[in-house]
C-alpha cells in the first residue's frame, strides 16, 4: 500500500517536473511536420507545376499525386518515429541524432523505391531526386537549430535531468565529474547513494551530498522522491547485489525514473559496444578498431586523394604565403625532427612563423613556459614574427603537412606528431598513441590545441587511437574548420 503510495506520489510529480521533455518532443515533431510539408510540396511544384498530376501504376491504375504526397508525408513521419530519432536520451549532445533522422529518411525512400519496383508504381525521378536531398537537409537544419535552443536551456541550467549516483566513493566521484563536465547532455548529477557503506562515509572535494547506505529498494526510491531525483545512474563499486539491483530496477521502472548504468571502462566510443544478452544477464562486449587491412587502405587512400587535391586548390594560397615569408626575411619553411608511426622519426614541414634564431631563444624563455608542462607554449612568444601570428591564427602555417600527407609520414587526422623530447617523457601508456600516423588534425586539434593540459591531450590521443573509425575522421575534418576560424587556443 505505502508502494502504490509512494509511485503515485511520483507520478504526480513528474507530470511537473519534466515540462520542458514534452515541449521538446512536441518542438521536433512540429519541425518534422513543417519539413516534411514543404518538401513534398515543393517537389511537387517542381516537378509538376501547380498542376495535379497522377501516379500510373499496373494496369492503367492511377492515383492522384496529392493524394499521394499526403500519404508520403504521413509515413516518412511516423517512420522518423519509428527510428526512435526523437528520443530525449540523443538530444544535446553526439551524433546519434542525426545519424538517426538521415538513416530513417534513407529507408523511407529505399522502401519507396522497392515499393515502386514490386508494385510497377512509376513515381516520377525528379519527385523523388528532389525531396530526398532536400528533406534531409531541412530535417538536419531544423535539429541542429532546436538542439542549439536546448544547449542554450541547459547552459543556463534548465532542461536538466536530476541525477543521484549510486557507488562507492572513488568511482562515483569519477561519473559525477564526468557528467558534471558534460552538462550538455542534459544529466546533472545532484547527489550520491553509497549502498552497503558505513553511515558517515564521505566524497572529498564534492559538493554534493551523500543521501544514505541502505540497500533496500524501496529506501532508495523514498529518498529519489523526496529529492525529486529523475534518473538513477549506477556506477561500478556499489554492494547491491543482482537481486537486488533488479528490484531496485523495478521500483524506478514503475515510478517513472530511469535507470542508466555506468560500467568501469571509460573512453570508449558507442560503436565499440555490443550488449549480447545470456540467460538475462546483459554482457558487453568491447571490440578494438584495427587500423590495418581494407580500413587502413581506405584512409590512406582518402589522404593521398584529398592531401593531393589540396595542395593543388591551395597552391596560389601557398605561393603568396611564401612569397610573405620570404620578404620578411629567413627561409620559407621550417622542417622538424618529429615521432611517427611506431617510433619513426621524420621531417615534419611548416611554413616558418618564428624568427630564424628561435630554438637558441627558446632557453632563454623557458622560465615563461605557459604550455602544459611537456609542451613549450607561450600565449605571447616574442619569437613568433608578425607574418607568423596572422598565420598561425588561422593554421595557414600547417599546409605545408600536406606534403607530409601524401608521401607517407602523416595522415590528415590523427594524434599530434611529437617532438623526440617530449617522447623521452611518456608514460607507459602514453606510447600507445604511436601506434597510429600522427595527423594535421585531431581530436586535440579541435578540443582546445594549446589551452588543453598535458593529461588531456594524452587522454584525447588515445581516445583517438582506441576508438578510431572512418566517420570519426570526417567529423574531425568538419569540426576543424569551424576550430581554425573560432582561433581558440590557437598560439
Amino acid at each position: 500500500m505505502a508502494s502504490n503510495t509512494i509511485i503515485k506520489q511520483r507520478w504526480s510529480e513528474n507530470r511537473g517536473l519534466k515540462t520542458w521533455q514534452p515541449k521538446v518532443v512536441a518542438a521536433l515533431c512540429l519541425c518534422d511536420a513543417l519539413v516534411i510539408t514543404f518538401t513534398i510540396i515543393f517537389s511537387h511544384i517542381v516537378s509538376f507545376g501547380f498542376n495535379n498530376a497522377e501516379v500510373l501504376g499496373r494496369f492503367g491504375a492511377s492515383w492522384n499525386y496529392t493524394a499521394t504526397g499526403f500519404v508520403l508525408a504521413i509515413l516518412w513521419f511516423i517512420t522518423l518515429d519509428i527510428s526512435n530519432s526523437r528520443n530525449i536520451r540523443y538530444l544535446g549532445q553526439g551524433t546519434d541524432e542525426y545519424r538517426l533522422v538521415f538513416k530513417a529518411t534513407t529507408y523511407f525512400f529505399c522502401g519507396l523505391a522497392i515499393f515502386s519496383y514490386m508494385t510497377k508504381v512509376d513515381f516520377a525521378r525528379t519527385y523523388i531526386f528532389i525531396a530526398y536531398p532536400l528533406g534531409v537537409g531541412l530535417l538536419l537544419a531544423a535539429r541542429w537549430s532546436l538542439r542549439r535552443y536546448l544547449v542554450h536551456w541547459r547552459r543556463r541550467g534548465r532542461a536538466l535531468t536530476r541525477v543521484l549516483v549510486i557507488s562507492d566513493t572513488e568511482s562515483g566521484k569519477h561519473l559525477y565529474d564526468i557528467l558534471t563536465e558534460a552538462q550538455l547532455s542534459g544529466l546533472n548529477p545532484v547527489a550520491f547513494y553509497l549502498p552497503g557503506y558505513s553511515e558517515g562515509k564521505v566524497i572529498s572535494d564534492v559538493e554534493a551530498p551523500i543521501l544514505g547506505y541502505s540497500t533496500d529498494s524501496q529506501e532508495i526510491l523514498r529518498v529519489c522522491v523526496e529529492n525529486n531525483i529523475q534518473a538513477v545512474a549506477v556506477s561500478s563499486g556499489h554492494r547491491l547485489t543482482p537481486k537486488q539491483l533488479r528490484t531496485l530496477g523495478w521500483d524506478l521502472a514503475a515510478s517513472h525514473i530511469k535507470l542508466i548504468l555506468a560500467p568501469a571502462m571509460t573512453d570508449i566510443a558507442g560503436p565499440r559496444i555490443h550488449t549480447q544478452p545470456l540467460n538475462g544477464v546483459p554482457l558487453i562486449h568491447v571490440s578494438t578498431p584495427r587500423m590495418e587491412g581494407f580500413s587502413a587502405l581506405v584512409k590512406r587512400t582518402i589522404d593521398i586523394v584529398c592531401s593531393a587535391l589540396g595542395l593543388i586548390i591551395l597552391a596560389p594560397l601557398l605561393i603568396v604565403v611564401g612569397i610573405i615569408i620570404k620578404l620578411d626575411g629567413g627561409p620559407i619553411f621550417f622542417f622538424q625532427e618529429r615521432v611517427g608511426y611506431r617510433g619513426e622519426t621524420f621531417k615534419m614541414a611548416k611554413f616558418r612563423s618564428m624568427v630564424t634564431n628561435a630554438e637558441e631563444l627558446k632557453k632563454e624563455l623557458e622560465g615563461q613556459n605557459q604550455g602544459n608542462g611537456v609542451l613549450f607554449k607561450m600565449a605571447d612568444d616574442p619569437r613568433v614574427t608578425k607574418v607568423g601570428k596572422f598565420i598561425r591564427k588561422y593554421s595557414i602555417d600547417e599546409l605545408p603537412q600536406l606534403w607530409n600527407v601524401l608521401v607517407g609520414d602523416m595522415s590528415l587526422v590523427g594524434p599530434r606528431p611529437p617532438l623526440e623530447t617530449e617522447v623521452n617523457q611518456y608514460e607507459e601508456e602514453a606510447y600507445r598513441r604511436l601506434l597510429v600516423k600522427p595527423g594535421i588534425t585531431g581530436l586535440w586539434q579541435v578540443s582546445g590545441r594549446s589551452d588543453l593540459s598535458w593529461e588531456e591531450s594524452i587522454r584525447l590521443d588515445l581516445y583517438y587511437v582506441e576508438n578510431w573509425s572512418i566517420i570519426g575522421d570526417f567529423i574531425i575534418l568538419f569540426r576543424t574548420v569551424r576550430a581554425v576560424f573560432a582561433k581558440k587556443g590557437a598560439y
